[in-house]
């Protein structure tokens, strides 16, 4: 049986594309990786930060739809992110920088037995910064160009937080069929290693019983997890069918290929392979600074480019 490596990607949604990007490149100082637009939806954009290249493991990706409402907070959606940063010195430099920049935040205290600090966006996206201890994405490379010291830069994705009415169907999903490692449990709360001892794979799984959370800006669309390659992405679709769940089968996203589907509680994930990455149509040194669209859609570019208002940094 495959393994799953760890954590791929993570989506989400903004109402306004100008201020998330001033946010995520100038405040949290991760490279945008990869300006384009949703391939179901091209008038929408999509952005993506993460590392220098934006490996597998360090990418958050936002879908914009400026009408999008508040969230309205509720169980059974995926609730908070985890990011992780070198050290304690980290924590006090972040928070020092939250408060320069009036970023929501709490006090650094512990969280899923990892020493933490509580903050949010400025569209209230809930996120956590997590100390690694050396546990970063292996291939994660560190940005010369960005905003925050290389001893402090975010190394890719920790911990990610779902909340859910019934715990035991999605624990089945996790530990039967993608073989994570539950390694602590209470009542209301489990916790799932990919690579057991490794964050970058963690998810924590907490129990809510009430109304579903109603999505809007700030709100988790879904997880990205990783397969190595198209074999692996293969093997994974038979899985998900074999245990009844609908899914979208595998689909060509240029950067990577994927495979979206809903568990028990409705929680969205997709499985998505490491390549061909987001080189594929861009320089390294350049990245995410012009608008890349997949060949498919390089046609309409100039449709597409005339829906799209521009993004200020």
């Amino acid at each position: 049986m495959y393994k799953i490596p760890g954590h791929h990607h993570i989506s989400m949604i903004t109402k306004n594309a100008s201020k998330n990007n001033h946010f995520y490149r100038h405040v949290l100082g991760m490279r945008r990786v990869k300006l384009t637009v949703n391939q179901d939806e091209p008038s929408m954009y999509h952005l993506f930060y993460g590392d220098k290249t934006g490996s597998p493991g360090t990418e958050l990706s936002f879908f914009e739809i400026p009408p999008a409402g508040r969230t309205h907070r509720g169980t059974n959606a995926i609730t908070k992110i985890g990011l992780l940063v070198p050290s304690e010195a980290s924590l006090s430099y972040w928070k020092a920088r939250f408060e320069e920049h009036g970023v929501y935040h709490g006090e650094v205290t512990t969280y899923a037995n990892h020493r933490a600090l509580h903050f949010e966006d400025p569209e209230g996206l809930r996120m956590v910064l997590l100390v690694s201890n050396g546990a970063k994405v292996e291939h994660w490379e560190t940005w010369e160009k960005s905003d925050v010291p290389a001893e402090h830069q975010i190394q890719g994705m920790g911990s990610v937080e779902i909340t859910v009415r019934r715990l035991e169907k999605l624990a089945s999903t996790l530990t039967d069929m993608f073989g994570y490692t539950e390694i602590s449990r209470t009542d209301d709360e489990a916790i799932f290693q990919s690579v057991k001892g490794e964050i970058f794979g963690e998810i924590v799984v907490k129990y809510l019983d009430g109304p579903s959370e109603r999505p809007g800006r700030g709100s988790i669309h879904h997880l990205a997890i990783r397969v190595k390659n198209d074999g692996e992405l293969e093997f994974w679709a038979d899985q998900v069918r074999a245990r009844g769940f609908h899914s979208s089968g595998i689909v060509d996203r240029y950067y990577f290929k994927s495979l979206y589907f809903r568990e028990s509680n409705g929680i969205l994930f997709e499985i998505a392979t490491d390549g061909p990455g987001f080189t594929i149509d861009g320089d390294i040194e350049t990245l995410g600074e012009k608008l890349d669209l997949p060949p498919f859609l390089e046609e309409r570019r100039a449709e597409i480019e005339e829906s799209l208002q521009p993004i200020e940094d």
